[in-house]
C-alpha cells in the first residue's frame, strides 16, 4: 500500500509503495479508501512526538495524518477520523467518527475543513457559548483556522467580528469573509492598547477566541482590565499559541474584570461535544461549504510528492491536501 510514513521520532514522513494494509479488528471498525487528507500543524507535531498527545507513546513506524476523505466499501463518500495515520491509500476508521459528505463539495475542501472547523466551532459553541448579537475578537484570524473562526462566528449570530494579524494583505480579504474591522498586529505596542481600548469602549467584546496567545494575550487582557469599577464579561478561549506558549498574567486582571479564561483542543472537549460535532456541527458546515457559504483555500499535492509537500511553508490562509 502506498503511504506516507514516519519511521524514526522526528524525520520527516517518506513515500512508500509496499505499507503493510491495515485491518479492520472489531465491528466498530471501517475500511476507508482515502481519496484526500489535510497537512496539519497537529499532524506535524504528532509525527514528530513534540504535541502533548504523543509525548508518552512508544514510538513505531506510522503513518502520518489524522483524518481524511474517501469512500467505504459500500460506496458511501464520507470524511472520517482515523484509528492509525490518514495519509495513504487505505485507513481504519470508527464507524461513531464519520460524516456522509454532500455531493457538491470536492474532495480538497471537505478534507481541509473539518480542523478548522473544530479549532473554532467548538471554541464558539461549547467554551464561549456566544449568544447572538455579541462581539467576538479573533486573535490571530489571518491563518486556516482563523478564517473560519470569522465566518461561523458570523454564521452564528455575531453582530461584530474583529480581526488580529499580521499580514495586511490576508485581513483586507477577511472583510470579504465577514469581518468588520481589522487590527495589525504589526504596529506598536502603544498604538495597539490604544486601539483595542478605542473598540472595547465603543462595542464591548463579548468573547476573544485566541489563536496566538504570547505578547498579543497579554496586551488584549491588559485593555480589558477592569479599574475598581464594574466591568463588562468577557469569555477569553485560548486555542492556540502560535505567537507563544506562554504569558506573564497579572492576577490584579483577574481579580479587577468579570473575565473567564479557557482553552479549547484535544482533551478539554467531552464525549458529548464530540458527539454534537459529529452528528450536527460538521454536516451543517459541509453543507456551507458545499453552497459556497464559508470557503477555504487549499494547496493539493499528489501522495508521491509527500516529502517535499511536508515542509512546505504555505501562508495566506491555506491547507495543504494531499490527493491519493
Amino acid at each position: 500500500m502506498k503511504a506516507a510514513v514516519v519511521y524514526k521520532k522526528g524525520e520527516m514522513p517518506k513515500y512508500v509503495e509496499d505499507f503493510t494494509e491495515p485491518k479492520v479488528q472489531n465491528d466498530s471498525e471501517l475500511m476507508l479508501l482515502v481519496k484526500a487528507s489535510a497537512v496539519k500543524n497537529l499532524d506535524k507535531m504528532q509525527a514528530s512526538g513534540k504535541h502533548y498527545s504523543t509525548q508518552s507513546q512508544e514510538w513505531r513506524p506510522k503513518i502520518v495524518g489524522g483524518d481524511g476523505v474517501g469512500v467505504l466499501e459500500n460506496g458511501t463518500r464520507v470524511y472520517g477520523i482515523g484509528i492509525g495515520g490518514m495519509i495513504a491509500e487505505k485507513a481504519i476508521v470508527d464507524k461513531n467518527m464519520i460524516v456522509a459528505l454532500p455531493d457538491h463539495i470536492d474532495d480538497a475542501t471537505a478534507a481541509a475543513l473539518p480542523n478548522a472547523v473544530m479549532g473554532s466551532a467548538l471554541a464558539l459553541l461549547f467554551r464561549a457559548k456566544l449568544q447572538k448579537g455579541e462581539t467576538v475578537l479573533i486573535n490571530g484570524a489571518t491563518g486556516v483556522t482563523g478564517k473560519i473562526a470569522v465566518q461561523l462566528a458570523k454564521h452564528y449570530g455575531a453582530k461584530k467580528v474583529i480581526a488580529t494579524g499580521r499580514n495586511e494583505k490576508s485581513l483586507q480579504e477577511l472583510i470579504v469573509l465577514g469581518t468588520d474591522e481589522t487590527i495589525s498586529l504589526t504596529q506598536g505596542n502603544n498604538m495597539l492598547i490604544s486601539q483595542f481600548r478605542s473598540i472595547h469602549e465603543e462595542n464591548q467584546i463579548d468573547v476573544v477566541i485566541d489563536y496566538l496567545w504570547g505578547q498579543s494575550a497579554e496586551i488584549i487582557l491588559s485593555t480589558l482590565k477592569g479599574n475598581g469599577g464594574f466591568s463588562h464579561r468577557t469569555r477569553y478561549i485560548t486555542v492556540g499559541g502560535m505567537m507563544s506558549d506562554t504569558i506573564t498574567l497579572s492576577s490584579s486582571i483577574l481579580r479587577g474584570t468579570d473575565i473567564q479564561i479557557s482553552g479549547s483542543g484535544l482533551g478539554s472537549w467531552t464525549r458529548e461535544e464530540i458527539k454534537l460535532l459529529i452528528a450536527e456541527i460538521l454536516p451543517e458546515a459541509f453543507l456551507l461549504a458545499a453552497n459556497s457559504l464559508i470557503k477555504i483555500e487549499t494547496v493539493n499535492v499528489p501522495l508521491k510528492d509527500i516529502e517535499d509537500a511536508w515542509g512546505m511553508n504555505i501562508g495566506g490562509g491555506k491547507r495543504l491536501v494531499v490527493l491519493i
